[in-house]
């Protein structure tokens, strides 16, 4: 083995020894690694994840996505520090909406969490979405195994909040949290049927002052246009709840709402299967985003891409000649 091969293994090795023993600085070390687009990052990062494999698996992930200015930070502090009161330890995957010039985040949540970010049973991981849509970052999925690995029982990913689009972080979690602001009218239609179906729990925040009454009746109607829709889960009634993220009202009751969840897919044999199909879809996510890498990269797409995208900006080829084209050209047809 090559020298810089073995100092490889050696720092792979070291960083996942500590991961096990619960060292901050190397699970802070471990997600930024696995977050790296660097080509040689990348082989170290696959290398650790190999290692911290049969240390996963054990937490329980939720979800949690919402438009802006719902509260989703507001709710994940005060959500948290009842849990880590009660004995927890929670990671926090905040996903940030991305520059489109510099790719860095533009808000970081940690900020808006301080005083879960300074208890010693939390982790609180601000991440860039970069270009990536769906509301979660590229490595998300990576840096939940990473969590794991350091012990958390506990992983949250919070989405961008961009709206109903947000749909990714279902497919790598356990529990769908939608949390929504007081609405009425055409607000409550603003948000479409895709994402409410994937929700298993909604909250409606803000429950507190002259909007208490606004958040009640969110919530009822929401109540009532979620009995129009079966659930995903046997046995399980999506609830639908009014609380308040500032005042802590209502938020310490949705532990026992996530540990009624876990125990109705426990019963049902459903747990193991939503951890299946977490593992189906990163499988096809990587693959997606491997081949586009490949595909751009491949020399004689690269010379040929730039004249293909000038040509349909123009309008003297259309999309789907372009895209055979070079489609052809990658698979040498």
């Amino acid at each position: 083995m090559p020298r810089n091969d073995a100092r490889l293994t050696d720092t792979v090795a070291d960083l996942a020894a500590a991961l096990r023993a619960g060292d901050r600085r190397a699970l802070a070390r471990a997600v930024t690694l696995v977050e790296s687009t660097r080509p040689d990052h990348r082989d170290a990062a696959e290398a650790l994840l190999a290692a911290i494999l049969p240390l996963t698996g054990g937490a329980t992930r939720i979800g949690i996505s919402g438009p802006p200015g719902a509260g989703k930070s507001t709710f994940i502090e005060r959500f948290g520090l009842d849990g880590v009161a009660g004995g927890r330890r929670l990671a926090v995957l905040a996903v940030d909406p991305g520059s489109k010039r510099g790719g860095g985040a533009i808000l970081g949540d940690k900020t808006r969490m301080g005083e879960l970010a300074r208890h010693p049973a939390a982790f609180i991981r601000p991440s860039s979405a970069g270009p990536q849509t769906g509301g979660v970052a590229r490595r998300t999925r990576e840096a939940i195994l990473v969590c794991e690995a350091a012990g958390f029982d506990t992983v949250i990913v919070e989405t961008v909040g961009a709206g109903q689009a947000e749909t990714t972080v279902a497919d790598m979690v356990d529990m769908f949290v939608l949390i929504l602001p007081p609405a009425a009218g055409d607000e409550l239609q603003g948000l479409k049927r895709g994402i409410i179906e994937l929700a298993d729990l909604i909250l409606v925040n803000k429950a507190d002052g002259a909007l208490a009454p606004h958040a009640r009746e969110t919530a009822a109607e929401y109540a009532n246009a979620m009995r129009l829709m079966p659930s995903s889960v046997p046995g399980w009634e999506v609830a639908v709840r009014a609380i308040s993220a500032r005042e802590g009202t209502g938020v310490a009751e949705i532990w026992d709402e996530v540990a009624r969840f876990r125990a109705v897919l426990e019963a049902g044999g459903l747990w193991a299967e939503r951890r299946a199909a977490q593992a189906k879809a990163a499988l096809w996510a990587e693959l997606g985003d491997g081949l586009v890498a490949r595909f751009r990269s491949h020399p004689a797409v690269a010379a040929r891409l730039g004249d293909s995208e000038r040509a349909v900006v123009a309008g003297a080829c259309t999309v789907t000649a372009a895209a055979r084209q070079l489609l052809d050209l990658f698979s040498g047809g």
